[in-house]
Order: structure tokens, then sequence, then C-alpha cells
């Protein structure tokens, strides 16, 4: 593949899948850049240019273009691929970077130290007590980056404690997915979710309007008026919201709630009206889904377990309508939050739009069986 001379560049012969190899590297856009630069010196050298010349094509000095025609010649592709380097010894052998690591996954509380979470820093200290030489912050906050461990980072999550968890949760999922008691929902099946949000705050302060390069600014402080309670009911297929405000949340204005539903032509001519709701006074599971059947035969009430809110979609609508209607606003009176909450619904149900909903029965099962129980 190739002779030696004082002054003569090594010669470079391809063949003819070598040479459709590396011109395709030469190509690739994906390829790395280091591929890409020396199959071009092992091509340039297969062609007859010297390494001067090759140099100049390539913007490189002539000494790495002898240094990659030299490698490929004397051992073919794996010549192009980087040799190991030694580098530094390491400094901490497996058994120091273990103790950190332990450090690192227990509770501060365990180390008799007032604090609710280790930083990098709280670590160091911790480990400088027991290691000679110890490593450094730096280098003990590398190695949790590696191990992907963030003992300064908390994450919340609420256990089920409801022994029929799984059951009321996964029959709620199933609804959603169109499916009720292993039979598939019809046309003329409709989904209610209902519930209450409670404690709306009337709340003046100052504000001023955006411009150029500024946001919106509110101030802190600000002055009380009042507060509301908001009862609403979305319809799962058709996205819309039927809602009312309410100085109380008692089953009477819930059930007249209920009513004003029930009455949509949609619900009119349903086979079967679901409603799902929570566990709150207002829709007690002792005596709803009682009054429900007995006074809309059509309608089925279904309660989610406690702590399972999440599952209920109407949270989701009172989250958009809080941040996109009441959230850093200046409003003086309780009628004027009960005006801005019904002007958004009306906003709403002019073009309203159904939650893309996603969580199944099975992503249900894989979260319980990640999540803790309760004995």
């Amino acid at each position: 593949m190739s002779s030696h001379t004082v002054n003569t560049p090594t010669k470079v012969t391809l063949s003819y899948p070598e040479r459709m190899h590396f011109e395709a590297i030469a190509r690739r856009a994906t390829a790395s850049q280091r591929d890409v630069f020396r199959a071009r010196i092992v091509l340039l050298a297969a062609r007859g240019y010297n390494n001067t010349q090759i140099g100049n094509r390539l913007s490189c000095t002539r000494k790495t273009a002898r240094k990659w025609r030299n490698r490929y010649a004397e051992s073919g592709r794996a010549g192009l691929a980087d040799k190991p380097r030694p580098g530094r010894p390491p400094i901490y052998d497996d058994t120091t970077r273990a103790f950190v690591t332990a450090i690192a996954c227990e509770l501060p509380a365990n180390h008799g130290l007032p604090l609710s979470r280790f930083s990098s820093a709280d670590i160091h200290a911790e480990a400088a007590q027991e290691l000679d030489p110890c490593p450094a912050r730096s280098t003990i906050a590398a190695w949790l980056k590696q191990a992907a461990i963030r003992p300064w980072t908390v994450a919340s999550w609420v256990t089920p404690r409801d022994p029929q968890f799984k059951q009321k949760a996964a029959r709620v999922c199933d609804l959603y997915t169109g499916t009720w008691e292993d039979e598939p929902l019809t046309e003329r099946d409709v989904i209610i979710c209902a519930d209450e949000k409670t404690g709306i705050q009337a709340r003046s302060r100052r504000g001023s309007p955006p411009g150029p390069g500024k946001s919106v600014r509110i101030e802190h402080q600000y002055d009380r008026h009042g507060t509301t309670i908001y009862q609403a009911a979305f319809i799962v297929r058709s996205g819309s919201v039927v809602g009312h405000c309410v100085d109380r949340n008692t089953r009477a204005n819930f059930e007249t709630l209920v009513a004003e539903v029930m009455d949509d032509p949609i619900c009119r001519n349903a086979d079967r009206v679901f409603w799902i709701v929570d566990n709150g006074g207002a829709h007690h599971p002792a005596t709803f889904r009682w009054w429900l059947k007995e006074k809309y035969p059509t309608a089925i009430g279904l309660h989610l377990p406690t702590g399972a809110s999440w599952l209920n979609q109407i949270e989701l609508y009172f989250s958009v309508m809080t941040r996109k209607s009441l959230t850093g606003e200046s409003l003086y009176s309780v009628d004027a939050v009960e005006d801005r909450i019904t002007g958004f619904e009306e906003l709403w149900n002019s073009d309203p739009e159904p939650f893309k909903w996603t969580y199944t029965r099975e992503d249900l099962m894989r979260l319980l069986e990640r999540l803790p129980t309760i004995d």
C-alpha cells in the first residue's frame, strides 16, 4: 500500500470500495468534522497530491497532512481512529467516589444536620470530615452530575390512600379513552367533568401594561375586596363549559348547576350522561349519586378517588381561566371578579375546544407501580 523515501510522500492507493467509502464520508452531512477532514486527506493523497498541496487545500499544516497520510498507509481505516490517550492518572479511587455518592443519597438529618437537603458544598463539608485528601467541591459536583444525582432538588407526590384508588381512577381513564365497562361509548354518550373553584379573591393593585422590552408589571401588595366561588361543568367531547358564581359552595347551588347542564340539548338527547366529580361536600359520595340517578335516570355519577382531582378535566379549564383571566389583574369588587369569570366563560364557549387527553389506564398502572403504598 505504501513505500517510504526521505523526500517523497508516502504513496496511497485506494481500491474502488475504499474510494467509495471515503467519498461517502466526505459528502455525508451527518459525519463528524474530524472524519470528513481525515477522509479528504486520504482522497487527496490517493489522487497524487503531496503533503504541502493537501495542507493548502484543507487549510492545515504539512505535518498534519503527513500524519494522517502515513497512518492510513500503515494501518488502513484503523489508522484514522484516535489513539487512546493516557491522561492524568486518577487521584481518587472508586471507594472515595462511592463514599461521596452515599452521602449524597442520604437525608441530612441522618448526619445530624439541621438541613432539609444537601448542596454540593454541604456534601463536601461532610466528606472532608472523613476523607484526607477530600475531593474538591467542583469534583464532587462533577461526580454527582455524571451520576444524575441532584440532592438539592425536591419532587412531591400524593400517595394513594383510597383503598379503591385503582378501580375508581381506571374507570375515569377508560371513559376518557372511549370505553365503559369494557364496551365502547356511543355518539349519544356524554361525559361531564364538574367541580368548584373556591376562594377566588377580588384583589386590587397597581399595574402597568407591557411595552418594547418591558413585561406587564404588577405590584406585589394588594387590597382584598372579598371572595367568590365558581362552580362549573366541562363537557368533554365538545369542550364547552357551563358554570355560575355563588357565595356558598352548597349542595343546593351545585344541584342548580346540574339542572342547567342536564337541560342542555346535548344532555337531553343523550343515552347516558357520566358525571365525574370529586368527594367535596356539594356532591358528597353518600348522597350525590343516589340523588342524580333519582332525578335524571340517564345520569351516572362517578366519584374520583381521594387525592385524584388531577384526573378531572375541569381542573384544566380552571387553570386556563385563572392564568388568562385573573392572574395579575386588578379587580375592585366581587361583582367585577364574577363578571370577569362569566366573560371568560362566554369567550371560551364562542370557540370551545376539547382537551387532548392522552393519559390511559396503562399509564395509571405504571404510576401506581412506582408509588409507595400506605398500609
